[in-house]
């Protein structure tokens, strides 16, 4: 079988091999045959080592494919199902899944211990309990979501991470009113995502901040006011607030020095809402005054911030009304033997989501 690993953490480079085998099939477990799988800038954090994670492992978590096994036990899913992965299943029993907060249920990641690949040198991790490189994973059945027939693999991986995270962001976490102003810094995937979901909610000001300016353009077509580098944004918080600061800024880099800046450009009683994921090295401060005194509310926004399948069919739903655009979000497509290419045109901020087509 065919797959992409990461033999070491800090490597740059993947090394696309065929004789991996996906291993751990058994009750309760479903084996996949993946079909498309999106390249999410997490994968590259967790090949850097900021995210951390075994090795070596197959990166990839965000993708969908069809049922080609299932286990005993496993009774809502058979052969031939098409299914999105959800790399955070709910267990659905815990503290955190009982008090409806199921993004935050731990469950999906004491996967990410157990090794679900092989080779003839030993054991290989899957990226979060996943590993969507590869031509087939096995997993929890949990993971595994069905699809409607008229939702293409390609997108559909991409609601199986960015797009959930993005849209979740603006619509579960912040809550963002109709007829405010917003400000997004960081405009890849799930930074699209997130200016989508703010123009869904009905924000009057949505500007973009990145200094890549294809993804400015990019952030324009998809729904922004106005987009901005990060040397323009002092500017556009003078004009289109008076100097105020923007109702909801979402950071979706994962730097403390990009939150800091988002607590900087966020109104006095406004919210911060923290999208990225960062390093745990990586300390944003806020002094104790200020943080009193300007009464700005700092919400971290993990997966969307709510229920996921709900996440899921709303994405859905909004991509058939034509609320949202998921197809312009993908401008690469690679076969995986060109996935060190597609991890270049991510670093370079070149791509939004690059499909790889497995």
């Amino acid at each position: 079988m065919r797959a992409a690993v990461l033999h070491e953490i800090g490597q740059d480079k993947l090394d696309v091999v065929d004789d991996m085998e996906a291993t751990g099939f058994g009750p309760g477990k479903v084996r996949l045959r993946v079909r498309a799988t999106g390249l999410c800038h997490s994968d590259l954090s967790a090949m850097s080592g900021v995210l951390p994670q075994p090795a070596p492992f197959v990166p990839g978590h965000e993708g969908a494919g069809e049922i080609i096994d299932v286990g005993d036990g496993v009774t809502d899913l058979k052969q031939g199902d098409r299914v999105l992965m959800c790399w955070l299943p709910a267990c659905g029993v815990c503290p955190s899944c009982k008090r409806g907060q199921t993004q935050l249920c731990l469950a999906g990641f004491m996967n990410a211990g157990t090794p679900n690949f092989r080779r003839a040198e030993g054991d290989v991790f899957g990226f979060a309990g996943t590993g969507t490189f590869a031509e087939e994973v096995v997993v929890a059945a949990g993971c595994a979501v069905p699809i409607p027939d008229d939702v293409p693999y390609e997108i559909a991986a991409l609601i199986g991470c960015g797009v959930t995270t993005g849209l979740g962001a603006a619509i579960n976490t912040a809550q963002v009113e109709a007829g405010s102003s917003v400000a997004v810094i960081g405009c890849g995937g799930v930074g699209i995502s997130t200016v989508q979901g703010a123009r869904v909610q009905g924000a009057a000001q949505i500007v973009a901040v990145d200094p890549v300016a294809s993804r400015r353009d990019a952030a324009l077509r998809f729904g922004a006011t106005e987009a901005v580098s990060p040397e323009e944004f002092a500017d556009a918080k003078q004009r289109i607030t008076a100097g105020e600061g923007f109702d909801y800024v979402f950071e979706v880099v994962g730097r403390s020095a990009t939150a800091r800046t988002a607590y900087e450009n966020t109104r006095r009683g406004g919210t911060l809402c923290v999208v990225g994921a960062g390093a745990m090295d990586d300390f944003f401060q806020v002094n104790m005054f200020e943080l009193f005194f300007d009464e700005k509310r700092i919400l971290p926004s993990m997966y969307g911030g709510g229920d996921v399948l709900r996440s899921y069919e709303r994405a859905i739903a909004l991509w058939r009304a034509g609320r949202i655009d998921l197809e312009g979000l993908i401008t690469h497509r690679v076969r995986l033997a060109g996935i060190n290419d597609a991890l270049d045109q991510m670093r370079s901020g070149e791509a939004l989501r690059t499909c790889i087509e497995i």
